[in-house]
């Protein structure tokens, strides 16, 4: 009886010995969280449409909200008729004059010659009505001087002629292209501004906040839309120095969160390479200890986005806190 007695109270002594040496489930505690988004105004412009409302889910690319682009449209519409202008004012230099304006130039030289013939025997009419004092000397020199006249004007239509003949100089050609381009530029920057007044979701998401209403006017880099991206938020913890070692990016884990009957599976996307508080490098042995890290778990679930702000308890299989 005895032996028996003794017999069990060794059994019981082992197994309270065993259960003081088993470890604990390594575990971190913290909330659900989400990236946070603000997208904000780049334009001083009144709001005229809101396509969606505080909690409803956004796809990326989604519009969230309107600004009156009436103005920025006015001003791309006068750009695109400026870079049209600048491009048939260089097809016009690309392709030089016309024939119809080097025959009505080349008529020019021709009549030019015939008047300079003309002006020659005229002065050589008054010469020759001079050297017989048939008439004045002033006739020979009004005569010469329709002579250089007409020689100058000769000269004047011929340098025309030769220039229409050479074409569009290079400097004009390229003067021509820099000014589409630089008009192709003006209309894809108002383009681009103009599609800036569409604010809209750049991740998938859900919309967290409004703070701008319909009618109002924000400023340029106001907020007008905050949004909490991403399917489902992830469990933002914090772990204990002694565990930080263990747990690292990839670690899997199981994330139980308040008022859920099943916990998640997850796994560990990040952990901070600093501590939560500072100076880490004055603690004692005993108080580093108290050192936490930031972590980041995701949620495996497909189900409905969980919400934010949700307490989490989070175990990591596998790994054990004596």
């Amino acid at each position: 009886m005895v032996f028996v007695r003794l017999s069990t109270l060794i059994a019981t002594l082992l197994l309270l010995t065993g259960c003081q040496d088993s470890p604990q489930p390594a575990r971190a505690v913290g909330m659900t969280e989400s990236e946070r988004l603000e997208l904000i105004a780049e334009r001083a412009e009144p709001v005229v449409s809101r396509q969606l409302v505080e909690g409803d889910p956004v796809k990326a690319g989604a519009l969230i909200i309107q600004l009156d682009p009436r103005r920025l449209e006015a001003r791309l519409s006068e750009a695109r008729a400026q870079l049209r202008q600048a491009q048939a004012r260089n097809r016009e230099l690309q392709q030089g004059p016309r024939s119809e304006t080097l025959d009505a130039q080349k008529a020019r030289v021709v009549g030019a010659r015939k008047s300079l013939s003309f002006r020659l025997k005229e002065l050589e009419r008054a010469q020759s009505l001079a050297r017989q004092e048939l008439a004045p000397e002033e006739g020979v020199d009004i005569a010469a001087a329709a002579v250089d006249a007409a020689r100058a004007d000769l000269d004047v239509q011929t340098a025309l002629l030769a220039e229409l003949q050479a074409g569009t100089r290079q400097e004009q050609l390229d003067q021509g292209v820099a000014s589409v381009q630089a008009a192709q530029a003006r209309v894809q920057q108002l383009e681009l501004e103009l599609e800036r007044l569409q604010v809209r979701a750049p991740v998938d998401g859900v919309i967290d906040s409004l703070p701008i209403e319909l009618g109002e006017q924000p400023n340029p880099g106001q907020v007008v839309a905050v949004l909490l991206a991403g399917a489902q938020p992830y469990a933002r913890v914090y772990i204990p120095e002694a565990m930080r070692a263990s747990v690292r990016p990839g670690s899997e884990a199981r994330v139980q969160l308040d008022g859920l009957p099943q916990a998640l599976a997850g796994r560990v996307r990040f952990v901070a390479s600093e501590a939560s508080f500072t100076p880490y490098f004055a603690l004692t042995e005993k108080d580093r200890g108290r050192l936490s890290y930031a972590a980041e778990v995701e949620l495996a679930t497909d189900g409905a986005r969980l919400p934010d702000g949700v307490p989490v308890v989070v175990e990591f299989p596998g790994l054990g806190v004596p």
